[in-house]
């Protein structure tokens, strides 16, 4: 049996918004030739409500 393993993607805000546009556009030809969408609705939620991350950044102390 095959492990799964999980991978986690980094996006800003214009190209999660190309991954989200890309996907319900890619549901809607689906729709119009009858077949089925769960797998792309799945993606899309999880495109959609996908959580922020704070990104580290180094702090510079200027008194020095």
């Amino acid at each position: 049996m095959k492990e799964q393993h999980e991978r986690t993607l980094s996006l800003d805000h214009y190209e999660h918004g190309i991954v989200v546009h890309a996907l319900h556009s890619l549901r809607n030809d689906l729709i119009g030739e009858k077949r089925p969408t769960d797998a792309v609705d799945d993606l899309l939620l999880k495109a959609i409500e996908a959580p922020y991350q704070k990104q580290k950044r180094w702090k510079r102390h200027e008194a020095r």
